[in-house]
């Protein structure tokens, strides 16, 4: 096959691919991280379709040294004849088209998740390179492409028995901002595919890390309940159904356990929904229609009846739907929007909730998680009256005289010699200081209406301006764009943050997706060094630095209410010196699982997380 060079001037510019390039962010998602593993998913996906279709069992997804990507799978192989209609192979139509599954008359493409979106035109629009290999009629087909654009006509290039394909791609660096892929996301995702894709190997090869992973199960989504619940205390086995019905298949399994968290995934042609969307409606309502029917005498006498928030406490639920022409609310295919799917899945999933017998366990809790917000709702209403969780502002609170909440930062710190120094080292324009009193509850362990009897928690709820309705908590009020955990840099220090953390991400989870809440690091160790001091964060950094320097002294903070003024505002409160960390959440299943193991009632994980982190303990 003879090759040209990526002489723009040279290559045919086909319709569509152009788009992507000038606006790769509305059709990828971003030009960093998100995007980049987007069209390494599109890619995926035209591999799990042949697996949808009976024909594949086998993807390996390998990723090399330079960054680029190579995926193969054994279907049956990108299809090579002529299209009469586009007047070029069909291996060009899929790559080079948008939307190109609707230009084939197949099965195959009717639950299709790459081929309904962009498909992986979009990766060969934003590939620096990209070559597709294909093993059909007992023969080998290539073709090569160059940022969407063709470099030679397709061609045979030898003779096997092998069928499948395999696409091999560059990422273009004038694209994307980053080239790294993040072995625990790509991880995270095969894991999800091989739950929603009974008896589907996929080998994970990673040239960078140098290892080789191999995702496989047997049950499905059974298999990926128990593995969300492996921290939990289950109340029954986990519980699945699968139904066709008008052309929509679903897979729905669920599970409840002690816990008071919920753990929800939803999926639309194997793609993650983070968003939910109809299909998840309509598996809740069913769940809500069933609870309102057996509830009913344990709630005979309060007036009360059961609300959604109340079905999904210690929930496990996980929602899968194929269907022919999902309708998504973005490329990036986030949330599904197909407006008859909702009352479909919601009537398939009660007709067989209603042939099934729950625990009496499960009944109680759903009941009692009504009883417990009502309870809730009083309290708040008389806390409301009181003034403390709506106009009156905590006494502990040093407010900043600024109004604009982009302007204004909070430093919770705890307790009130910390509370002290922090308040005279700030900015008292823009530099609010609140100081606990003790360390707050620890909401994985208990329930909504104790965590709202908690002063600590109530005046943090009252200070950023928030409001609770139920388990919602709104805020668009808040009043302050930059809320930071300020705590000592010790293992004191470190529990409270973790507190800290636990309650805004169970109930402020909005806080990080906006990206408001951050951690002060502080230092622990302050070193005189030739008539200068330098701040160390750690123990690792101490015997680094002792290494390298002689003739030193070093002072350890116990806390921040030992530092001085002048220390706090150099290390900890000063704008342009001090050491902020942004919490962010890249994985909710793992960060779900990480809460569960550290903060919940998973006695026996949390031992052996602790034995195996012991080596990473400095005492």
């Amino acid at each position: 096959m003879k090759k040209k060079n990526y002489d723009a001037q040279s290559i045919q510019v086909f319709h569509g691919l152009d788009a992507i390039r000038k606006r790769p962010g509305m059709y990828v998602g971003s030009t960093c991280s998100i995007g980049l593993h987007q069209i390494a998913y599109e890619v995926i996906d035209n591999a799990v379709d042949e697996h949808l279709g009976g024909y594949c069992n086998k993807i390996i997804f390998t990723l090399h040294e330079n960054h680029s990507i190579t995926v193969e799978d054994n279907g049956r192989g990108i299809p090579v004849d002529w299209h009469e209609k586009e007047q070029m192979y069909a291996l060009e139509v899929v790559l080079t088209k948008m939307h190109a599954g609707g230009k084939f008359d197949n099965e195959i493409y009717k639950t299709s998740a790459g081929l309904h979106g962009i498909g992986v035109s979009a990766t060969n629009a934003l590939s620096k390179y990209l070559k597709a290999t294909v093993y059909r009629n007992r023969k080998i087909y290539e073709q090569e492409f160059s940022k969407g654009k063709k470099i030679a006509e397709m061609a045979e290039v030898g003779k096997s028995k092998k069928i499948g394909t395999k696409i091999h791609f560059v990422p273009d660096d004038t694209i994307f901002h980053e080239l790294e892929y993040d072995h625990k996301i790509l991880k995270s995702r095969f894991i999800e595919l091989s739950y929603l894709n009974p008896k589907l190997t996929i080998e994970f090869i990673d040239e960078i890390n140098e290892t080789h992973d191999i995702f496989y199960s047997e049950s499905g989504l059974i298999d990926f309940v128990k593995h969300l619940a492996k921290n939990k205390e289950p109340l029954h086995e986990p519980i699945c159904v699968s139904k066709s019905l008008d052309g929509i298949e679903f897979d729905i399994a669920f599970q409840y356990n002690k816990g008071f968290s919920e753990n929800i995934y939803s999926f639309a042609n194997n793609v993650n929904t983070s968003e939910g969307g109809t299909h998840l409606n309509g598996a809740k309502f069913a769940l809500l229609k069933l609870f309102k029917n057996t509830t009913t005498k344990l709630l005979k006498g309060t007036n009360l009846d059961v609300l959604p928030r109340d079905v999904v406490e210690g929930l496990i639920l996980i929602v899968s739907v194929r269907l022919s022409n999902p309708e998504f609310a973005s490329q990036t295919k986030i949330k599904l929007n197909n407006f008859d799917v909702r009352q479909k899945i919601e009537d398939g999933f009660f007709e067989f909730l209603e042939t099934i017998t729950l625990p009496a366990e499960v009944i109680e809790k759903v009941a009692n998680s009504a009883k417990v917000r009502d309870a809730t709702n009083k309290a708040r209403k008389l806390v409301s009256r009181k003034g403390l969780l709506d106009n009156s502002l905590p006494g502990k609170l040093a407010d900043c005289s600024e109004s604009d909440p982009e302007k204004c930062e909070l430093f919770i710190v705890e307790g009130a010699s910390a509370g002290g120094s922090v308040k005279q080292a700030r900015d008292r324009a823009t530099q609010a200081v609140l100081a606990l009193k003790g360390k707050i509850l620890n909401v994985e362990k208990t329930t909504l209406n104790k965590m709202l009897d908690n002063a600590e928690i109530k005046d943090i709820i009252t200070t950023l301006g928030a409001r609770m309705n139920g388990k919602d908590i709104d805020l668009t009020r808040l009043r302050y764009h930059k809320i930071v955990i300020t705590t000592d840099a010790d293992v004191d220090g470190g529990h409270i943050c973790a507190l800290l953390l636990t309650f805004f991400y169970k109930y402020m989870r909005e806080l990080i997706e906006r990206g408001h809440l951050y951690v002060a690091v502080p230092p622990l160790y302050k070193i005189r060094l030739k008539d200068k001091d330098i701040y160390l964060d750690d123990e690792q950094e101490l015997i680094e630095f002792t290494k390298h320097n002689k003739n030193f002294t070093i002072q350890r903070f116990k806390g921040l209410g030992e530092m001085s003024v002048e220390q706090l505002m150099a290390t900890t409160m000063n704008k342009n010196d001090r050491k902020l960390l942004q919490i962010t959440i890249d994985d909710f299943e793992k960060t779900n699982t990480l809460f569960d193991v550290l903060m919940g009632t998973a006695l026996d994980e949390r031992k052996q997380f602790i034995i195996d982190n012991s080596e990473w303990v400095t005492v």
